[in-house]
């Protein structure tokens, strides 16, 4: 085998293992869900004042809880469903992901490629000052 086939051979493999290992890796089933939610956070506490401001957000439970442009509380997981990283976070009235820019509406629905696969949301109700945040 000469210089240029062995190139040829050791290029076709190792393609083959980038892909393999990318399709592998950047599929996912569960859309990032992190399974039942249910919890309370105290708005008044030092920890969620964040949320009272438009834009704001906090990550509690494995869960990204925000204040949307409206005034209106959202939550969805922090799990991204493009590679599974921890890393959704709130800006300008989408969620995001961090790693790999991954884009989803309110509703969880991609915006788009990285975010093709949806995001699990979770419904929010506000009682006094406190939220709760369940699936």
């Amino acid at each position: 085998m000469n210089r240029k086939e062995f190139l040829a051979k050791l290029g076709m493999g190792a393609a083959f293992a980038l892909t393999a290992t990318c399709l592998g890796s950047c599929s996912s089933d569960n859309a990032g869900e992190t399974g039942d939610v249910d919890f309370t956070l105290d708005l008044d506490a030092a920890a969620n004042a964040e949320l009272l401001q438009e834009g704001g957000f906090v990550i509690s439970n494995k869960v990204v809880v925000a204040k949307n442009s409206d005034g209106e509380f959202v939550a969805a997981t922090v799990v991204c469903s493009h590679e599974d990283l921890e890393q959704i976070v709130f800006q300008n009235n989408i969620w995001r992901c961090t790693a790999h820019l991954a884009e989803f509406n309110q509703q969880g629905e991609g915006l788009n490629a990285n975010g093709s696969n949806g995001l699990a949301i979770y419904q929010t109700e506000l009682s006094g000052n406190m939220l709760r945040v369940f699936s």
